[in-house]
């Protein structure tokens, strides 16, 4: 898999921060989705010592939630750690494991923001831009906005709101278990997005897809020299 939109990775917090403004206005926030066969986890660990990353993909079928297959890439980070620009960090890596995939997705979830960012532009957005395929943003923690308590029953959501704009939904997965972040990523509606985060997630709070990638970066740490998240 390409990139269908390229650009320099080699940017100052500045202009980082321009590109994300101008890349937002890319957006789509309108289910365009093909049927969805497959479906791709993302996750990033990071060396504690060093500036080392590990990016992993893993690819479900979207209707057994199967394994079918996963990548790795080792590389070394290019970007300073700079809240809200984490993206600049994390996709290089990336884009070099979804080269390395044999199957296709038609959806990608991330472990982090879509559009729950204060340029509205996370990390999800970000690669679904890039790919131009649908993305979901799937955080374990809110990095901004406003929200009341969700019920505690499974499927129960309140809006997570940044200066009176919805950027995403606050989902419960579980009965009685701390709610996940949903964002749009990109070519999803807010709606669509967290339908797919219910079917991804039958057993656990976060979706299979996250799990699977997070056990699949701790895997390789754990075979690493450096270790670290």
């Amino acid at each position: 898999m390409e990139p269908v939109l390229a650009h320099s990775w080699n940017l100052t917090e500045i202009e980082a921060v321009q590109l994300q403004q101008e890349l937002a206005l890319k957006v789509v926030t309108d289910d365009r989705l093909d049927p969805v066969r497959y479906i791709a986890g993302a996750d990033v660990a990071y060396s504690e010592q060093n500036d080392k990353l590990i990016a992993a993909i893993v690819i479900l079928e979207a209707g057994s939630l199967r394994l079918v297959e996963s990548v790795t890439v080792e590389d070394d980070a290019q970007f300073p750690y700079i809240p809200g620009l984490f993206s600049f960090r994390e996709i290089p890596p990336l884009v070099k494991a979804f080269k390395l995939l044999k199957t296709a997705p038609q959806l990608i979830v991330c472990d982090g923001q879509g559009m729950a960012h204060p340029r509205r532009f996370g990390l999800a957005s970000h690669l679904g831009v890039l790919f131009d395929l649908p993305a979901i943003g799937c955080g374990k923690t809110r990095l901004l906005g406003d929200f009341t308590t969700p019920e505690f029953n499974r499927g129960a959501f309140s809006p997570l709101v940044d200066q009176d704009e919805i950027i995403g939904n606050v989902l419960r997965t579980q009965d009685h278990i701390k709610p996940v972040y949903v964002s749009i990523g990109h070519r999803i509606s807010l709606a669509t997005a967290c339908d797919w985060i219910l079917k991804l997630a039958p057993n656990y709070r976060l979706p299979e897809t996250t799990r699977q990638a997070d056990q699949l970066v701790n895997r390789v740490l754990a075979g690493s020299d450096w270790g670290g998240k």
